[in-house]
């Protein structure tokens, strides 16, 4: 996928992937990774940005496999960052996809 277009949308998804249920450094990029490729040397600065931004509250939660994690859980005005990312990515993405369709019509 397009550098670009990753970057676009990154912050989306992972407000979005947050807002199902709290979760852990790597299970957030496990879950981002689904739909787009992405490393931890990505998702930990932006997780460190929203977080400082308090779009995400942390808290630690004791792991049986090692020492315990730190949790992100989406605060109400991450919730509505969120749902104002997504309507402008649904309405940017209907614009985008009605050009194409346009342009495509007159090949």
């Amino acid at each position: 996928m397009n550098t670009q277009f990753k970057k676009g949308v990154l912050e989306l998804v992972v407000l979005i992937s947050l807002a199902k249920n709290d979760m852990y450094g790597y299970e957030i990029v496990s879950e981002v990774s689904k739909i787009i490729e992405v490393n931890e040397g990505t998702i930990y600065p932006l997780l460190k940005r929203l977080t400082n931004e308090k779009y995400f509250e942390t808290y630690l939660r004791e792991s049986s496999e090692g020492p315990p994690r730190k949790y992100y859980h989406l605060t109400k005005s991450g919730t509505l960052y969120k749902d104002e990312l997504k309507e402008e990515w649904l309405n940017f993405n209907e614009s985008v996809t009605k050009f194409i369709m346009e342009c495509d019509s007159h090949d």
